[in-house]
């Protein structure tokens, strides 16, 4: 199916060898960003984590998501309603159901996006995120006084 994406990243492309991912991520991340794995239901380390910030991709470090647009869906997951413009790509999978996202500089596996669910956001998506693909920089690292 086509891939659409939302805008061209503002960093270029990182593209690495396999070996040289191994090296930079854990095994969890490895499975989950370059094998396209999935993080255990419940497990992940930002499902209930709502500082203000910001979430980037742990491969490369894109930032991806604000927390502002993080929401509580129940499903097991982080979940988030929107991403940063530029940020993802979205790749529709067999069926249409949902969307593969991954980074638009890295092209690390994410996770999906959800539609028509019902969610009372504003753009009724569910980013439905691996927590072991992301990495939170708090409000307060990232504005420096």
């Amino acid at each position: 199916m086509g891939t659409t994406e939302t805008a061209a990243p503002a960093t270029g492309f990182v593209q690495k060898q396999e070996e040289e991912w191994r090296t930079v991520l854990s095994p969890e991340q490895f499975r989950v960003l370059r094998q396209k794995g999935l993080e255990k239901r419940g497990k992940g380390e930002y499902i209930k984590f709502y500082e203000e910030g910001t979430y980037s991709c742990v491969g490369c470090g894109n930032a991806l998501y604000k927390s502002t647009t993080k929401f509580d869906s129940g499903c097991g997951w982080p979940a988030f309603f929107d991403a940063i413009p530029g940020a993802i790509k979205q790749t529709s999978e067999a069926g249409g159901r949902r969307m593969e996202i991954t980074c638009a500089v890295c092209d690390g596996h994410l996770g999906h996006v959800f539609k028509g669910e019902g969610y009372s956001t504003p753009t009724d998506q569910r980013h439905c995120v691996n927590s072991v693909s992301l990495k939170f920089s708090s409000a307060d690292s990232t504005n420096p006084q």
